[in-house]
């Protein structure tokens, strides 16, 4: 199992490297190439590089108040 721990760790590694590399391209370098260039098809608009991690952030925060309150309800049962 060791062996798969490794592969999913190193796949993970290079998934947040990559997701990394193309929002830091995004954010800091792009606004500094001309619109014309042919590097902005591959890029949504500006608009979403705060639209996104702004909704990410609300989903993460909800589902863990979500989990928090399930988790407190339930010992709270076991307590009783």
């Amino acid at each position: 199992m060791e062996l798969a721990d490794k592969a999913v760790g190193f796949l993970l590694s290079m998934i947040s490297l990559s997701i990394f590399t193309y929002y830091t391209f995004w954010v800091i370098i792009l606004p500094f190439v001309e619109s014309d260039h042919f590097i902005h098809r591959y890029f949504l608009p500006q608009e979403y590089a705060i639209l996104i991690p702004v909704f990410a952030g609300l989903g993460l925060l909800s589902f863990l108040c979500v989990f928090i309150g399930y988790v407190m309800l339930k010992s709270k049962k076991k307590s009783s």
